[in-house]
């Protein structure tokens, strides 16, 4: 991480310099990095008021433990440029080799003797398995998606965080806002839940665990292994499988979740690497050879583009607020 002088001059066309406060560094990491490929996974829809696109650079608005923050990334020839502000500037510069996948070790992952996988490992090399750290923030987005489509999630998601979050600080394109406290999310009053269109198991599952507070996370950052984390996590009300391995996946980068009972996900791995689908057991022995690794191998399934032709009509959501 170089030092704010000499990130400066190239960080400066991120934002008007009037902009008071600013903190600057310039990301050099040691491997390909596709800023976007590995970062923008955690954008929650065209919409999220924390993430966006615009034009080459990447706005993230963050609930770091010191305080709210605003990241603004840009790529070059000369690393990932980051300007941030608000009170948790340090914290999240601290943090950008991991969320821009400095930790990722694929060391002993091998598909040469796949052919699909070989091939999409080679075109997207540049991909690296980004964590936030943020495991709070994680747990409540993928309890907000359970059970339904992304279309109502990624709403509820944008309702929730703008309403009850707080104002992102620096010149960000659009109004954007970090996720509310632990302590927010608790407090969030059920009429509130109804009218962002989330269901109650899930409102209830995400207010017993900000009842903890901030042990559960504390608890998932200490564990040694996957089935520590897993345990922890599964161990409040309302969260299974395919919750914590999302929450694994996106605060941690983890390798080896894999979100059992997702809707399509077994399916998709079926397909693609046998052509037919599979259950949830068939996905798992499907991706067993890569124990350790079986995140990585989902995630070059999706970027190859392989989908079983759809067989009927799309998922119509259903809206219940009306009742």
């Amino acid at each position: 991480m170089t030092t704010t002088a000499d990130a400066a001059p190239a960080a400066a066309a991120l934002a008007p310099s009037s902009h008071v406060d600013p903190r600057d560094t310039v990301y050099r990491p040691a491997h390909p990095l596709n800023l976007f490929r590995t970062v923008g996974v955690l954008i929650r829809g065209p919409k999220d008021p924390t993430m966006l696109v615009d034009g080459t650079t990447l706005w993230r608005a963050a609930r770091t433990p010191e305080g709210i923050a605003t990241l603004a990334l840009r790529q070059s020839s000369e690393g990932i440029h980051a300007r941030a502000w608000g009170p948790g500037a340090d914290w999240a510069l601290t943090q950008l080799p991991r969320l821009c996948g400095a930790d990722d070790d694929a060391t002993g992952f091998d598909v040469d003797e796949h052919p699909l996988l070989a091939e999409v490992a080679r075109r997207t090399a540049s991909t690296r398995l980004t964590r936030t750290d943020l495991v709070f923030d994680s747990l409540a987005s993928a309890t907000i998606e359970q059970k339904v489509t992304s279309y109502q999630a990624f709403g509820a998601w944008r309702v929730l965080v703008t309403r009850f979050g707080e104002r992102a600080p620096g010149p960000t394109p659009r109004p954007m806002f970090a996720p509310p406290t632990v302590e927010g999310w608790r407090l969030i009053p059920s009429w509130s839940w109804h009218n962002a269109g989330v269901e109650p198991p899930q409102s209830r599952a995400i207010v017993r665990a900000a009842e903890r507070g901030q042990r559960i996370a504390d608890a998932v950052l200490t564990a040694e292994s996957g089935d520590d984390r897993d345990r922890v996590l599964t161990s409040l009300p309302g969260i299974g499988a395919w919750t914590a391995a999302e929450t694994r996946i996106r605060a941690l980068g983890d390798p080896d979740a894999v979100s059992v009972g997702d809707y399509h996900l077994a399916h998709q791995v079926g397909y693609a690497m046998t052509g037919s689908r599979v259950d949830d057991d068939g996905m798992l022995e499907l991706l067993a050879p890569w124990s350790g690794h079986r995140q990585r191998v989902i995630r070059l399934i999706l970027a190859s583009g392989i989908a079983e032709p759809r067989r009927g009509p799309r998922l119509a959501p259903e809206d219940h607020r009306r009742r």
